[in-house]
């Protein structure tokens, strides 16, 4: 009788897993390298969102701009006529002028200091908006709807457009300079707002590692709006020139 030997087959597993201290350490080596990259995922996302608010803002500003030369668009109803027309008595230039001597055949000039601050926006021409000045302030909606925020029931999901003529004309078809911030729809209206002053610009930075400062504007910008009747004269009268000669 055959008698049969069982062999006893070894099974080697060369499939096995990692085992749990492999896994941890594997854990623990990817938190801290998620760790040491968070903060570049954190800036660059911050920067985009912020950069890409800036560009709506812009977009939203000159919307606005195109609405108000159409017509559209009311007019804003405040006027800070801080900065006067430039006259021959009493001329504005874009740039220091010096003075000049007199001449045989011409009289003297004195000299003009220019100011490039008139033809910006600051607290001074154009204070910024409050709870109780709700005039010439306006919603600009996702849809692209644009209404005016003295309506009480007024209330914005993008954002809020100041607006201001700075520099009115005296006659019918002179024509206006506009000036125009933007703030975003969680602007905090019963919170001091800022704003650019003559000596510090105080818009928010579009590259930014935070939410942004939503009590500062986007942006400020100012546009002269004029019509197909406005004079050559009346535009020099509110923008100034650049050398000693009158606006003709």
């Amino acid at each position: 009788m055959i008698k049969y030997k069982k062999q006893q087959q070894k099974t080697s597993c060369s499939d096995s897993g990692f085992t749990i201290i492999e896994s941890l350490v594997a854990i623990i080596v990817v938190a801290i390298l998620l760790t040491a990259i968070a903060p570049v995922l954190v800036l660059s996302t911050a920067t985009r969102v912020q950069a890409r608010r800036v560009e709506l803002a812009t977009q939203a500003a000159k919307t606005f701009i195109d609405g108000i030369r159409a017509g559209t668009i009311a007019v804003p109803s405040d006027i800070t006529p801080v900065l006067a027309a430039s006259t021959s008595s009493d001329p504005r230039r874009i740039s220091n002028i010096p003075a000049v001597a007199a001449t045989a055949s011409t009289p003297a000039i004195p000299a003009i200091t220019g100011r490039p601050q008139d033809y910006l926006i600051n607290t001074t021409k154009m204070p910024v908006p409050t709870t109780s000045t709700r005039t010439s302030l306006y919603c600009f909606n996702k849809n692209g709807s644009i209404s005016d925020r003295s309506d009480p029931a007024c209330t914005s999901d993008l954002f809020y457009i100041q607006a201001n003529r700075l520099v009115q004309g005296t006659g019918v078809n002179d024509g206006y300079r506009l000036g125009i911030r933007v703030y975003r729809a969680d602007v905090d209206f019963s919170k001091p707002l800022t704003a650019s002053t003559t000596t510090t610009k105080n818009t928010q930075n579009p590259f930014t590692g935070s939410l942004g400062d939503r009590q500062a504007p986007l942006l400020e910008m100012t546009t002269d709006i004029s019509s197909t009747s406005t004079s050559f004269k009346a535009l020099c009268q509110r923008l100034g020139v650049a050398t000693n000669t009158a606006c003709n």
